[in-house]
């Protein structure tokens, strides 16, 4: 979902619902919908049944901008280019297209959920036009590089990437087993988050920075390196000057449209506090590149002096 053009309009990650996973806009008016397949040389015919659920819901009254089978790997007769990985059916081999189908029908007329009277050739080859297939030939670490948006002095190191990709994944599994929603009916497609069984984008970067700095910066307060800066506030207005510092952090760190600033920023940061251990908050600031301070738009002075801290506090531990 993190390497489509169109990324930057999924804000919730809907688990185990209509599909595997789900990507839903802001307001809910649009709909990517995925189901995984994780074996690599998968048959024609056994990627035609794995289709059904999307079938189901390109048949349903809800409309999804989009129609995905993620797969670990394909049948050499399946693809005309085999060099292409996210493609459409004018990539897939005609014989490999009969066998699919064929699949695809035995598997919809097992389920009971699927009229057999919307098992039609239209209907099938109508829907094989909005499919999109995408092999999954890449590491997890290159998964988590798309949403730091390449940043590789950031995290260079293939198990802390991975790691975090590991993070993402135990938490999206942990969704499924939130309420049961087998046998759920809903009428609007936002009914589907009152199951609570999704991760937001914001969730996902939060997930990210924490491994990256080893705490959580929104729920464990006032770093100690911030101490020195917050005693000269004033008492009475101590409280009001740290929730600026947080909501000025949050608005930066969710964000979607200051995303690439929001990482840039923290590289920058990261690697100048690694490269000088013993400098204060202060003189990290002042080694901060100027272009990359004035990008982060979302920060001033001081609640950049925070996230400095917040950073230098985690990974300094």
């Amino acid at each position: 979902m993190n390497l489509r053009n169109d990324s930057d309009e999924i804000y919730y990650f809907i688990v185990d619902f209509f599909n595997d996973l789900t990507g839903m806009d802001k307001y809910s008016d649009k709909l990517w919908d995925l189901q995984s397949k994780g074996a690599k040389t998968n048959s024609p015919k056994t990627i035609g049944k794995e289709l059904v659920t999307l079938f189901k819901n390109f048949l349903s009254d809800f409309e999804f901008a989009e129609y995905i089978l993620f797969v670990g790997g394909v049948s050499s007769v399946f693809r005309v280019d085999e060099k292409i990985n996210q493609f459409g059916i004018e990539n897939v081999k005609t014989d490999a297209k009969n066998k699919m189908i064929e699949g695809l029908k035995e598997e919809a007329a097992s389920k009971e959920y699927i009229n057999n009277s919307s098992i039609t050739d239209i209907n099938i080859l109508s829907f094989l036009e909005k499919i999109k297939f995408v092999v999954d030939n890449k590491n997890p670490s290159e998964y988590v590089k798309a949403i730091i948006k390449e940043h590789p002095r950031l995290v260079s190191e293939e198990k802390i990437l991975n790691a975090i990709f590991n993070e993402i994944r135990d938490k999206q599994a942990s969704k499924k087993n939130i309420q049961v929603v087998e046998g759920v009916v809903i009428e609007t497609k936002d009914e589907a988050l009152r199951y609570f069984r999704h991760l937001t984008a914001s969730d996902v970067r939060l997930l990210t920075l924490q491994r990256i700095i080893n705490r959580n910066p929104i729920e464990q307060g006032v770093p100690r390196s911030f101490i020195p800066i917050l005693r000269k506030c004033p008492p009475e207005q101590e409280n009001d000057f740290i929730q600026e510092c947080q909501v000025a952090l949050s608005k930066a760190l969710f964000n979607k449209n200051s995303a690439d600033e929001f990482w840039a920023l923290l590289e920058d940061i990261y690697n100048n506090i690694i490269t000088n251990p013993r400098l204060d908050v202060n003189a990290i600031y002042n080694l901060l590149d100027k272009d990359i301070k004035k990008n982060a738009r979302d920060f001033d002075v001081l609640s950049l002096k925070y996230f400095i801290a917040q950073v230098k506090d985690g990974i300094q531990k």
